[in-house]
């Protein structure tokens, strides 16, 4: 052993197997860098505050939006119960004729639980846009949709006026959304570039609320939680201004709507505002085609009857001058096939002998 250059066999079995010191080697730095870890995750840890520090940051700037929303808000009750019942029968009355067929294509927009009603002014939005996204809007071309029934502006506008929420002349646009039970409209901001504000709306059949600065998720639809709720009661007027009109979105979320809501929206479009071309018009809803039927009586023998082929008809149309021979297609095809046999064979001559 000594020989060997060993003085204990323990060092020669060391020397045989190295492998095991590498092992312990790497589980002591494996526990190391796992004690390192441990260490970085407390210091996480301790971070926490930091992110808790944010959030007091994010609560404050959520406060101080909801008081520049509710500073550029204001709301009016104006319309008495009565009121509110007279006004309701005309709208139970649009929903009629839009049912009947009697209003142009552009003034009715039907959605899942919430049905629009453009009059005076109408315009593209959400899926009817080429590119989506805030600018596209375009106004349609004058007289795409109804005009502003009589009993809008007797009934609405000029109650308005004669309280001092617009100045007379203000309104060439008014649309009437119907919610029913569940319906909804996703945030947004009325196109800045197509209305000019104020923004009016007038709420009929039952209360509800307006909510800033949400955001909507879908497949399941999830809303999270506004910055700012504004009750809104039937027969009131709500105006928007200024931070709660341009700043911040605006919608009516499916809690909100527990029974029928409509609400009358009254508005001026700006004199520069984009129009559709005509060109450029949404395309309509393809009419589904009727199967047309023939008024000549059925041939009993007629499937009996070879077939004419179109090459057949076109050659019946030429000329009588310089008309081919006919042929049907079978002997046509059984004919050519002879004649290239006929090439391919080569020719025998044959004598006759005569007796």
């Amino acid at each position: 052993m000594a020989a060997s250059g060993y003085s204990d066999l323990r060092e020669k079995l060391k020397s045989m197997t190295p492998h095991r010191d590498e092992h312990k080697n790497k589980s002591a730095e494996r526990s190391s860098d796992s004690g390192a870890r441990r260490g970085r995750k407390r210091k996480h840890r301790h971070s926490d505050s930091d992110d808790y520090d944010h959030s007091d940051d994010s609560s404050e700037s959520r406060e101080q939006e909801a008081r520049r929303v509710h500073s550029s808000v204001q709301q009016r009750s104006i319309f008495s119960p009565e009121e509110c019942r007279h006004i309701e029968d005309k709208i139970d009355e649009v929903v009629a004729n839009a049912e009947a067929g009697l209003y142009r294509e552009h003034t009715v927009d039907r959605a899942p639980l919430r049905n629009k009603y453009f009059f005076g002014e109408g315009y593209t939005y959400g899926a009817q846009l080429e590119k989506r996204g805030p600018g596209q809007e375009r106004l349609y071309q004058k007289g795409q949709v109804d005009d502003i029934p009589q009993w809008v502006h007797e009934l609405v506008i000029k109650r308005l006026v004669s309280s001092g929420v617009i100045p007379e002349g203000f309104v060439n646009s008014a649309v009437i959304n119907d919610y029913q039970p569940g319906g909804c409209i996703v945030s947004h901001v009325d196109p800045l570039h197509i209305f000019a504000r104020p923004i009016v709306s007038v709420s009929f059949f039952s209360d509800s609320a307006l909510c800033f600065g949400c955001r909507f998720q879908f497949k399941p639809i999830r809303v999270s939680e506004p910055v700012y709720v504004l009750p809104v009661r039937r027969g009131s007027v709500t105006v928007l201004s200024g931070y709660a009109a341009d700043d911040i979105t605006h919608c009516i979320r499916p809690q909100d709507i527990k029974q029928r809501r409509a609400v009358i929206i009254l508005r001026k479009t700006r004199p520069d505002a984009p129009r559709l071309d005509s060109d450029n018009s949404p395309p309509e809803r393809p009419v589904p085609l009727k199967a047309k039927r023939s008024h000549r009586r059925a041939d009993p023998d007629a499937a009996h009857r070879p077939r004419v082929l179109e090459m057949d008809k076109e050659e019946n149309r030429r000329p009588s001058q310089w008309r081919p021979l006919r042929h049907s297609s079978e002997n046509y095809r059984r004919s050519s096939h002879d004649s290239d046999k006929r090439r391919e064979s080569p020719r025998r001559k044959v004598k006759i002998r005569r007796h």
